[in-house]
């Protein structure tokens, strides 16, 4: 079987354990709705691989169309906004 190497944007933020308070990893493929957690930044990727592949596999085996991301052609940037200093922020 022919294999194509697809590339997908992941996004890994920091994220507190409810009730524990303990900081993991929560990884994101915003395109494909995919998210898997980790005690480290490494095994929360090494989980959205995984959930990734399972999930494409399981498109081709369905015949589905699977998506393609293009990351290349984003612009990832931030912003400064001006909030009232009032509120308590997170």
């Amino acid at each position: 079987m022919e294999t194509k190497i697809l590339q997908y944007r992941i996004i890994i933020t920091p994220d507190t354990q409810t009730g524990t308070g303990k900081v993991v990893y929560t990884a994101l493929c915003p395109l494909l709705g995919i998210a898997a957690d980790g005690e480290t930044t490494e095994e929360a990727l090494t989980g959205i691989q995984e959930a990734i592949e399972i999930y494409i596999e399981s498109l081709a085996e369905d015949g589905e169309y699977i998506p393609v991301d293009h990351p290349e052609q984003d612009i990832i940037t931030t912003t400064s906004i001006k909030a009232p200093s009032k509120f308590q922020y997170a």
